[in-house]
């Protein structure tokens, strides 16, 4: 099969993603084989391939946004049958042992696996994927409207909630990109009002098209104190900047997986009466599901630029450099509903 997989990590202009050819792999027990028509470009690809994220072992194949149709089933598996459309997402497997996953709450394993790091990922014809972190896809969406769901859309639906909106409130958000876009009409279809703060013009030309009441550059104070905010963009030096936006008792939401280190707070200006901070630590499988049947259910519009397969690193390229409106989705396969 071909696939792409990260051979130097590096900055993206010493080309550190490898395409070449792979044995297709063979599902284990309690595993899917799936063909992939289709993975989202998301920026955490861009941070593993340029070692922000240290690979977990040598040559991953990168990808975790992945749709595709199941054509081999391994032992024991009952969820899916041959021939069914599949979402594979970052969440790829927990222990289900420690103490975390015990109580309910499977994003803080103590020993997760994750789709794209630990384990190879969509950027590549065929994938595995354990039958149990498989998700169906909801009939509304193509392929390529369904990928950004698997993880822009549902980190974005969990940063949400940690951002304690309140019923109609004001909500900020820093950094515009996937994931930001699915959020804001999230809260937008829930009665809140949206506040757009990024430093790409065609993000907040997208963002008022979406219904924002504003859109300005990342480091301008919004005209209304914010009741919650979310930060995407991957910038320590915003964490005090949202929060002298936040008003009292508000909450600050960290949705990436890196972030640049924080500069000193001011406790007066930045801390005090209550505001608080909150990190996102990847997502439970019950997230995953309640947010792609709220998906469904409100009809949200999926910005996408399609890449073909063999320009997964022109993708990343475009993605570092802020040219990417909306979700990248790589094109592996036609679509499942052309087939």
């Amino acid at each position: 099969m071909r696939a792409w997989w990260v051979n130097q990590p590096g900055p993206i202009s010493t080309r550190p993603l490898l395409q070449g050819r792979r044995d297709t792999p063979t599902p284990a027990a309690r595993e899917l084989l799936v063909e992939v028509t289709v993975c989202g470009v998301c920026r955490t690809d861009l941070h593993l391939a340029e070692g922000d994220l240290a690979p977990r072992r040598p040559h991953v194949v990168p990808g975790h946004e992945a749709v595709g149709v199941v054509i081999e089933r391994g032992a024991d598996c009952s969820r899916f049958r041959t021939g069914d459309r599949v979402g594979v997402a970052w969440l790829g497997s927990t222990c289900g042992k420690c103490s975390y996953c015990r109580r309910g709450d499977e994003n803080l394993c103590l020993s997760p696996v994750f789709t794209g790091w630990d384990r190879d990922g969509g950027y590549a014809e065929h994938m595995t994927v354990a039958e149990d972190f498989a998700y169906p896809v909801p009939a509304a969406f193509s392929d390529e409207q369904a990928a950004p769901l698997l993880c822009s859309g549902i980190i974005g639906y969990r940063a949400l909630k940690r951002a304690a909106l309140p019923v109609g409130g004001r909500l900020g958000i820093y950094g515009f990109g996937s994931s930001a876009h699915i959020t804001a009409q999230l809260a937008l279809k829930q009665g809140a009002s949206v506040f757009v703060m990024t430093r790409s013009a065609g993000a907040r030309s997208l963002a008022l098209g979406l219904g924002a009441d504003y859109a300005g550059d990342a480091y301008d104070a919004p005209p209304v104190p914010l009741d919650s905010a979310i930060l995407f963009a991957p910038v320590g030096d915003l964490v005090p900047v949202a929060l002298r936006a936040l008003d009292r008792g508000g909450t600050l939401a960290i949705a990436g997986i890196h972030l640049s280190d924080i500069p000193v707070l001011n406790y007066g200006r930045e801390l005090f009466f209550e505001r608080q901070v909150r990190s996102v630590t990847a997502n439970t499988r019950a997230d995953g599901h309640e947010f792609l049947a709220l998906a469904s259910r409100l009809s949200l519009s999926l910005t996408t630029t399609v890449y073909p397969f063999d320009a997964a690193d022109k993708a990343l390229e475009d993605l570092a450099a802020d040219r990417i409106t909306g979700s990248a989705v790589l094109r592996v396969r036609p679509d499942h509903a052309a087939l």
